[in-house]
């Protein structure tokens, strides 16, 4: 295991609501979700999040806070921890539940999923106050031995309940994620709603597929800093490049083919602007390259910044 402590937590957070997201989406189809899915959701909530990820927490960072000032029977870790009682509460009535589905009794499907949407929403507004509330005022308080000790302690926690006791229920919640065909979160946005996003973006995007065609550009209707129309959709992109830069295009290009690069950048005066050019090879999820990515943004406020300006100080 590497990291901090709350990317660690962190972690089980954000693979724990891809969970919660892939069987609300199973409870919500026609079909519902499969005693397997059922049986493995049980098991991974009760066994994984309260048992593993609550206690790395109440066992190894909620002590440290408390000494290092912050009250227990008060604030953010009272709530914490009548948070976490609420969710077992919840547990015991759906892990009960689960286990009569997965043993065949159908009748017992709608109070299984009015516990588990019960359990998911306070989880979920849970992840989050500890994400953006009391992680960031513990990274605050606590020494750099401190967090050193967290880590260790959560690795002693997973290792007394089982070897690889992490890469078994990651194991386990793919499973379930990907028996609920959880797709991207921009499924869930019309074409009118992505595109106005696309376009509002500080950032010029342009697309090239796995065969080095151009298929997309942002800012169609804008003012762009590199001009463009309809008229280079389809086109190669060798062609949209003067002769001398080629080789480096071509070169950039087999890199991210081959897994050689991540990034290519280069930055250049236009004017009094200063002009930032990445590209990005796009992947899928399993790794298949799906094309390219260039993004292009004029550079020359964000250089001149100064200072602080905070959101609550924004007066503009």
């Amino acid at each position: 295991m590497s990291g901090q402590w709350d990317e660690l937590l962190r972690q089980d957070h954000e693979i724990t609501e891809r969970v919660f997201a892939a069987m609300e989406a199973r409870f919500a189809s026609a079909a519902g979700p499969s005693p397997a899915q059922v049986m493995r959701l049980v098991r991974y909530l009760n066994d994984y999040v309260d048992r593993c990820h609550n206690q790395k927490e109440e066992q190894h960072l909620f002590p440290r806070l408390e000494r290092g000032g912050m009250p227990r029977h008060a604030g953010p870790l009272a709530v914490m921890l009548h948070e976490h009682e609420q969710a077992q509460q919840i547990l015991a009535s759906l892990v009960p539940l689960g286990r009569a589905f997965a043993a065949g009794d159908k009748a017992v499907l709608p109070d299984l999923r009015v516990a588990f949407e019960a359990y998911a929403a306070l989880c979920k507004d849970h992840f989050w106050k500890e994400s953006d509330i009391l992680y960031p005022a513990a990274e605050r308080m606590l020494s750099e031995t401190d967090a050193a000790e967290i880590v260790q302690g959560i690795e002693a926690l997973e290792a007394s309940i089982g070897e690889g006791t992490r890469e078994r229920y990651y194991r386990m919640a793919k499973e379930i994620i990907d028996e609920g065909e959880l797709t991207d979160l921009a499924f869930g946005l019309d074409r009118d709603a992505l595109a106005a996003i696309l376009n509002t973006l500080p950032v010029e995007l342009s697309f090239i597929d796995h065969e080095d065609r151009v298929r997309y550009f942002s800012h169609e209707h804008g003012e762009k800093i590199f001009p463009r129309s309809r008229g280079a959709i389809g086109m190669a992109v060798q062609n949209c490049h003067p002769p001398k830069s080629l080789h480096m295009v071509n070169r950039i290009l087999a890199d991210f083919k081959a897994g050689a690069r991540d990034v290519a950048e280069f930055w250049i005066d236009m004017g009094e602007r200063k002009v930032h050019i990445r590209y990005w090879p796009v992947r899928g999820t399993d790794g298949r390259f799906l094309g390219t990515l260039e993004t292009v943004q004029d550079v020359t406020g964000i250089r001149s910044l100064t200072g602080e300006r905070r959101l609550l100080d924004a007066s503009a």
